[in-house]
């Protein structure tokens, strides 16, 4: 492996860190409805768990309502119960087949606690963004050690590593901050 391939390697997983923490903040609520909410609410469907998406239809019916609706007749009870188990706050209403989920107002409180759990996510994201910059180092030193690379490569490599790691680190305080702000709107 060659630095080239290390470096190409440890932006690829980078940005596949930035895609995995876009795809956390996604599912963190603000006060609008979004059907991605429901994603990781798992119903007992015949014994097993399975995703709501599996078992019925999830749409928007307006900017505050998300609407469920069962593809088979006897679900409806359990994708209800799903829904209130699960630790999102939501209060489903059946209405025959449909089920609608209202989004509740959030307190301040709420979106206090809420913007905290953004800034984890982004904490994580930027500890797997320094880990990956750490084994792409290792990676370089030990193709130095067996003389695969000259100790001038490894400085240069070190430094374009570390303006990748950088670039990276940049991309998710920003994509926090936009979640963030997000949350915070009233």
């Amino acid at each position: 492996m060659s630095i080239a391939d290390i470096k190409k390697s440890t932006d690829a997983k980078m940005a596949q860190s930035i895609t995995a923490l876009n795809g956390h903040l996604s599912k963190i609520r603000t006060g609008r409805a979004n059907p991605a909410l429901l994603e990781n609410v798992m119903v007992d469907y015949y014994g097993n768990p399975t995703p709501i998406k599996q078992v019925a239809n999830v749409a928007l019916l307006d900017a505050r309502t998300i609407s469920v609706q069962p593809w088979e007749k006897g679900m409806g009870a359990k994708i209800e119960k799903a829904i209130r188990d699960s630790d999102l706050g939501l209060n489903p209403a059946a209405m025959g087949d449909l089920i609608r989920v209202p989004m509740p107002p959030m307190t301040e409180e709420r979106r206090k606690e809420l913007t905290k759990v953004v800034r984890g996510e982004g904490e994580n994201a930027k500890v797997a963004v320094r880990n990956l910059r750490r084994d792409a180092n290792e990676a370089v030193k030990k193709l130095v050690k067996d003389k695969l690379a000259s100790e001038d490569d490894q400085k240069r490599a070190e430094a374009d590593i570390q303006k990748t790691t950088d670039k990276f680190i940049a991309e998710v305080d920003k994509a926090v901050a936009a979640k963030e702000q997000d949350i915070m709107a009233v």
